[in-house]
């Protein structure tokens, strides 16, 4: 018996795409939900991070405070860093699109994309240095050679890996986004 209501599913069964009434076009947001890759990954961070804590309090009641401060220190870190993998992807707004990586964000006004679209092309598998064939959503921009910026998205990513409709959704989401903003 399926529960419609407590899934995240929902409003993907939907066949209108029309925008909520509270749908503000100016925030950012990410066109597809992160993938259980992605999520999985930041879970183990996060419960390791859970252990390190556990750690500094053990040694902070022993009285090593300051061992227990670097300790302390290094679970900020692995909780920082779990939360900004979250945090990848593609984000669109009216503005434009943005791409967060680890390290790095690069935002494209939509003014600024020349084209955006869906090739077969090798892409990295899960960001590893293996490449494997599939797909990648590319963005070209206006007034630079025609080489692109790396893919948007890929079909081999933490996001989409196994899940290609997903991957099929985004990229139309994204391109339904550059359509609208780039004449207006």
């Amino acid at each position: 018996m399926p529960l419609p209501f407590l899934t995240a599913d929902r409003a993907f069964d939907t066949a209108d795409d029309v925008a909520l009434p509270y749908d503000d076009r100016d925030l950012w947001r990410r066109p597809y939900r992160p993938g259980p890759w992605r999520v999985g990954m930041a879970a183990l961070m996060l419960l390791l991070a859970s252990f390190v804590l556990f750690a500094a309090v053990i040694i902070a009641a022993t009285g090593g405070l300051s061992s227990a401060g670097v300790v302390f220190g290094i679970a900020v870190v692995v909780i920082l860093c779990a939360l900004r993998m979250l945090r990848m992807g593609a984000w669109v707004s009216a503005h434009g699109v943005r791409q967060v990586g680890f390290f790095t964000t690069r935002t494209v006004a939509w003014q600024q994309v020349a084209s955006l679209r869906t090739v077969q092309q090798p892409v990295r598998w899960l960001g590893l240095p293996r490449t494997v064939q599939g797909q990648a959503l590319l963005l070209v921009r206006q007034g630079r050679s025609a080489e692109p910026l790396s893919p948007l998205l890929t079909s081999h990513n933490s996001d989409f890996l196994a899940r290609d409709g997903a991957f099929n959704r985004a990229a139309d989401a994204v391109e339904a986004w550059a359509d609208e903003y780039r004449r207006g």
